[in-house]
């Protein structure tokens, strides 16, 4: 789950990480009223879940609430990698002298997180990680024992002249990983990280994203969840307890577990086609799930053919098999529908689809390949 920079900030704050004020608005005027209180200077920044916004137009420095005005109006009109800019964040403009770049990642190669820093912060953050590798660095984190402060004081250290600001940067180190573990991020960004003429440290924006799986444990951060990072057929099974992920092919999966699924998307690119989707309906027996499961995706014009593949371990085939049947009373299936059935009560399941005059298969790759074949025929 993405975080707009406002809401980003707010975590930041919330774990003592020194911010600039900042109000959000959707409106210009209230945009020129806040720079008026700022003193008259502020930096109007898009708000839209994509990088580029300064290289785009998307981030301004006013000098009076006039310009904030007319910025704000302008921003407000703007679409950013295809996102329309529907707010705006006005912060107070900090006295910069120097940017730095600080984030922790999931390095998954090595299994572990690690702390990213550049003293070449900035927007130009991602061609310095390109061309000049050598200018960043990578600390290792123990996932048992945590930041090595040592390593990290080796590593800063000679970007942060002095002892009080080392141990001030040391210190947002720290707590950027509290909030990474306590909210399971993936990510947590900040570039840049501005020294200002006074020789404080302040985190002028920001980037965090969330493990998805573990929005669970975090029912606090739920309200957080932006409809601009999901369509709309994504919302619509996440409010009915389906996880599903959109793809660029042909074929509609409906599977129930996501290894199955990720087992049954790569079944059909060996035999040359392209998975329309990811979707699992989860492992419970509720036909209504199938209802809902294939409302969605007929939604989508891309699809030639759905091939349904469940195991019935706790889901039960014959329950799978009444959803079938119940959703094709609700809804048309104007496309080629192949099944693949196996497990619990599956010969009842079967025996039911072919009363009700449907085929389904016991053998994966023969199924895959059945609807493979439909796609393309249509038949």
């Amino acid at each position: 789950m993405k975080l707009f920079e406002y809401q980003a900030r707010g975590l930041l704050r919330a774990h003592g990480i020194p911010v600039p004020r900042d109000e959000l608005t959707r409106d210009p005027d209230t945009a020129a009223a806040i720079t008026e209180r700022m003193g008259g200077t502020s930096v109007i920044k898009a708000q839209v879940l994509a990088g580029g916004r300064g290289k785009a137009g998307g981030v301004k420095l006013v000098r009076s609430p006039e310009e904030a005005r007319a910025q704000a109006a302008r921003i407000l009109s703007m679409e950013i990698e295809g996102m329309r800019v529907e707010k705006v964040l006005v912060s107070e403009a900090a006295d910069i002298a120097h940017e730095y770049y600080l984030g922790i990642v999931v390095n998954r190669n090595a299994r572990r997180a690690e702390i990213v820093f550049s003293a070449a912060g900035g927007i130009d953050i991602e061609e310095v990680a390109r061309t000049s590798t050598d200018r960043i660095a990578r600390i290792p984190i123990d996932p048992f024992g945590g930041i090595d402060e040592a390593a990290v004081r080796a590593g800063l250290g000679p970007s942060f002249p002095g002892e009080g600001l080392l141990d001030d940067a040391v210190s947002i180190v720290r707590k950027l990983y509290a909030l990474f573990t306590e909210k399971d991020c993936s990510l947590v960004e900040v570039n840049p990280l501005v020294r200002t003429g006074g020789g404080e440290l302040l985190a002028v924006d920001a980037k965090i994203v969330i493990d998805d799986n573990a929005l669970a444990k975090h029912p606090e951060l739920v309200s957080l969840r932006n409809r601009e990072e999901y369509g709309d057929d994504e919302l619509d099974a996440q409010a009915a307890g389906l996880s599903l992920v959109g793809l660029d092919g042909s074929i509609g999966c409906m599977v129930n577990g996501a290894g199955l699924a990720m087992a049954t998307m790569d079944l059909i690119k060996h035999f040359g086609e392209r998975p329309a989707n990811f979707l699992d309906v989860g492992g419970s027996s509720n036909p209504q799930k199938v209802v809902d499961a294939l409302g969605i995706l007929l939604r989508n014009r891309n699809i030639k053919a759905i091939l349904m593949n469940i195991f019935g371990g706790i889901t039960r085939c014959d329950d799978i098999a009444k959803g079938v049947i119940l959703a094709r009373e609700k809804i048309e299936i104007p496309v080629p529908f192949v099944i693949r059935l196996i497990g619990t009560n599956e010969e009842l399941g079967r025996a039911m689809l072919v009363d009700a005059g449907f085929h389904a298969y016991n053998d994966l790759s023969e199924a895959v390949q059945r609807v493979i074949e439909a796609a393309r025929t249509g038949r």
